[in-house]
């Protein structure tokens, strides 16, 4: 989880950089702003999966969320983070 003040800076760019190149960009830019942080790509994909779920820009989402896998996210790590974001999704 991204707890410093730092990985959570880093953590919303990732999860910016993603969403904006999931309307048809190259992947480089994720890959530059992830600085080898797969744990925070894991995190930003697994939240973006599981807080979308059924909504209407799901799609969108998960492309996003796949930008983060394809850039070298913690697969192991995401499915925890699916579920905090169905969790999130739930609570809000």
């Amino acid at each position: 989880m991204a707890t410093s003040k730092r990985d959570r800076a880093l953590l919303a760019e990732i999860t910016g950089v993603a969403r904006r190149l999931a309307r048809g960009h190259t992947l480089t830019g994720a890959e530059q702003v992830a600085q080898g942080r797969a744990d925070l790509l894991a995190e930003s994909a697994g939240l973006a999966i599981g807080a979308h779920e059924g909504n209407p820009d799901e799609a969108r989402y998960l492309q996003a969320a796949q930008l983060c896998i394809d850039a070298g996210a913690d697969l192991a790590a995401i499915p925890d983070w699916i579920e905090e974001g169905r969790r999130r999704a739930g609570a809000a």
